[in-house]
């Protein structure tokens, strides 16, 4: 079993969109896993049925215990959150800024502070309509430890790709280069990286591959929406030609990106075309490449 993640520096150059049409193209043969779980939208195109969920716990939130308070004010006055306010004489902790540190209950002279298990989210495990299985997750507004959930859908995904005998993980990872990308490439077989012709999308290309390299993971790219700044896609090629990196594709500019996304489809249902060509040939080629690993 081979994990393949596809990442992008940016967001909306394509990547999930590209990510659903492989999903597609592999059917049976692979489990999706939607490890963008800050802005999780592959559903959108792959409609799971949300066949089994379960919550998400990650980090600590304080509650106080009303009855036992003396109203000292001291775990307001020691909050740097600004997570504790009073009214009507009665202390209170919003959850939304609370970071769980635990000073509060530290100092609190009655004991009344407690920390439990904060609800960070939930992830699923799916029926999927190319006739194989997702596991995705939505994290909860405000919530951190993305990454851990990022690690538990990769987890989900692996065990039922080894129990199921699959040959591919397919892995939509978050835009950027923060915690969940880190989380999506620990373990990675390959990664196909996915940028645009444009001065973000470059200098984030250099910057998520300075990343992918410190994981030792090979590389393959593709330019989506090639023929709108044709300079700066040259200066993307040489950037991959430098670092050794696959150039999968260019991918020209079409609407038929957008018009397939609004009926609910990947390009190559929607295309019969070029497009669905060009991508079609990159998956192919992807799976040669990893099964060279």
């Amino acid at each position: 079993m081979k994990e393949i993640v596809i990442i992008s520096g940016k967001g909306g150059t394509g990547k999930t969109s590209l990510t659903a049409a492989f999903a597609v193209l592999g059917g049976n043969d692979v489990v999706v896993a939607d490890c963008d779980v800050d802005a999780a939208d592959m559903h959108l195109l792959l409609q799971p049925d949300f066949n089994y969920s379960d919550d998400f716990y990650s980090g600590e939130l304080a509650y106080i215990e009303q009855a036992d308070c003396i109203r000292c004010g001291k775990c307001k006055d020691v909050c740097r959150f600004d997570a504790i306010s009073v009214k009507l004489n009665r202390f209170t902790i919003d959850p939304m800024n609370c970071e769980g540190c635990g000073y509060c209950a530290r100092i609190c002279p009655a004991h009344c502070i407690r920390n439990k298990s904060r609800l960070a989210g939930k992830w699923y495990i799916s029926n999927i309509r190319t006739g194989s299985i997702m596991v995705h997750a939505r994290l909860g507004i405000g919530a951190d430890n993305s990454g851990k959930l990022v690690a538990k859908v990769k987890d989900e995904a692996k065990g039922i790709a080894i129990e199921e005998q699959k040959e591919f993980v397919l892995i939509d990872g978050s835009p950027g280069i923060g915690c969940p990308v880190v989380s999506s490439l620990s373990g990675a077989s390959f990664v196909v990286l996915v940028t645009e012709p444009s001065v973000s999308g470059l200098h984030d290309l250099k910057r998520v591959y300075e990343l992918v390299k410190k994981f030792k993971i090979r590389a393959a790219c593709i330019i989506n929406k090639a023929d709108i700044n044709l300079v700066k896609c040259a200066e993307i090629e040489q950037f991959l030609a430098e670092e050794g990196i696959v150039h999968l594709a260019d991918l020209p500019y079409d609407e038929n990106f957008t018009k397939a996304m609004t009926q609910g489809q990947t390009i190559v249902e929607y295309d019969d075309g070029l497009l669905k060509d060009l991508v079609t040939d990159s998956w192919e080629k992807v799976k040669r490449l990893v099964r060279e690993e």
